[in-house]
């Protein structure tokens, strides 16, 4: 058996597990799906042992048995597994037929600098001090920064590094798409205090740091329609429902008021509207006016 059919093997024991099976019934969908993929994915039971103990080592799953059923422990659930899981999943699809032209169309726009992410994960790993050569958007020159890298953080298709500038004591993001040139320094430095990512964005939307703005509650209201997208998926991981209904679909969010946030909302158009805070929806208010005079 090839690499790719063990490997193509793992992810559809992973796959199949998110729900509880008998091995009889792993078995059998594995026989199936060799039919399908017109590979070999027949195993014994010691065959799938052995792959448990892979899949645990490998991707950090932890396949459970009780009462003779298999599933995965889903308080190991890890984001990174998901996405590794979704990226093999769509590359099994992509090699079921080369003619695939006329019934695929691909994103046009790609992300700029992922060819850095393997080399800011190193220094990130071994907290060792990275030299960027980084141009703003709005600035014409290239600036030069020593930084200590603490982690990566992907929104809307972009990569960003949070890292602490030399001798400065706030974590800032750096756009990956604007770096320019990296140079890994081979220095070790130490961390004056402990960096958790998810704490750190934990009331934020999208790459801007809190800093100084406060913890606000949010309430929108949107139409039923574009409420059915907000539903299947929330804006923020602390949405509550208020209102579910034929008119409205209203909701509760706990954040900082960023602008990330607010060109979120904005996006929206007519489908959203503001009712809390007061500060929001004048800013909103004057926004979209400004908005309406560009085109008189």
């Amino acid at each position: 058996m090839s690499k790719i059919e063990t490997y193509k093997r793992y992810f559809l024991i992973i796959n199949k597990l998110k729900f509880a099976y008998t091995f009889e019934e792993i078995a059998e969908y594995l026989k199936n799906q060799s039919d399908c993929q017109d590979m070999n994915f027949t195993i014994s039971k010691r065959t799938f042992q052995r792959d448990i103990n892979d899949i645990r080592e490998l991707f950090n799953f932890d396949i459970k048995c009780q009462n003779n059923l298999y599933f995965i422990d889903k308080k190991d659930d890890n984001p990174l597994n998901e996405r590794i899981l979704d990226a093999f999943n769509t590359f099994n699809a992509l090699n079921l037929t080369n003619s695939l032209t006329s019934h695929i169309q691909f994103e046009q726009r790609k992300p700029q600098g992922t060819e850095n992410l393997y080399g800011l994960l190193h220094a990130i790993q071994k907290q060792e001090l990275v030299k960027i050569k980084y141009q703003k958007f709005w600035e014409e020159n290239i600036s030069e920064r020593e930084l200590e890298p603490y982690a990566l953080k992907e929104f809307k298709n972009r990569w960003y590094l949070m890292a602490k500038e030399k001798n400065e004591p706030i974590v800032k993001s750096f756009a990956l798409d604007r770096i320019k040139d990296i140079t890994l320094l081979n220095k070790n430095f130490q961390k004056t205090e402990p960096f958790d990512i998810d704490s750190h964005f934990k009331y934020s939307f999208g790459i801007i740091s809190p800093n100084d703005l406060p913890l606000e509650e949010v309430i929108l209201s949107f139409t039923p329609f574009q409420g059915k997208y907000i539903k299947t998926l929330p804006l923020h991981h602390t949405q509550k429902i208020l209102i579910d209904n034929q008119k409205e679909l209203r909701i509760k969010l706990q954040l900082y008021v960023t602008y990330d946030f607010k060109m979120e909302l904005l996006s929206m158009g007519d489908e959203v509207k503001v009712l809390q805070p007061e500060s929001l929806v004048r800013e909103m208010k004057d926004t979209l006016q400004k908005a309406l005079k560009r085109y008189k």
